[in-house]
């Protein structure tokens, strides 16, 4: 199991986390190592542009929300780079990114489970 793996396993189990992720997929929303707070959501209040914790085809990623199907109960997942993951269902969404490096997501906060 990898480190996002666990964070995931955290969150679904209704914690707020603080973790560093790396890579660049989401420059300039989130640069590596930046300090981002993930915490449970409501995924039917989800919408585009919205950074989630998700499992797409067996890996997890923090990664935009590019287009949403209240019907079908999914999201589609992509990079901030114009890569497209795919669907996931919202049962495979397990929190929303509500700051990076200290700065609150517009909106975010209002998507989280209370």
């Amino acid at each position: 199991m990898g480190a996002r793996d666990a964070v995931a396993g955290r969150v679904a189990g209704g914690a707020t986390v603080e973790f560093r992720p790396s890579g660049s997929s989401m420059v300039p929303l989130i640069r590596s190592r930046q300090q981002v707070v993930v915490a449970p959501v409501d995924p039917s209040r989800l919408e585009v542009g919205d950074i989630v914790l998700a499992r797409v085809a067996g890996t997890v990623y923090l990664h935009l929300v590019s287009a949403v199907d209240p019907a079908g109960a999914r999201v589609r997942i992509s990079n901030n780079r114009g890569h497209v993951n795919g669907w996931t269902g919202h049962d495979r969404v397990f929190g929303i990114c509500v700051r990076v490096d200290g700065v609150p997501r517009t909106g975010a906060a209002a998507k989280v489970l209370g």
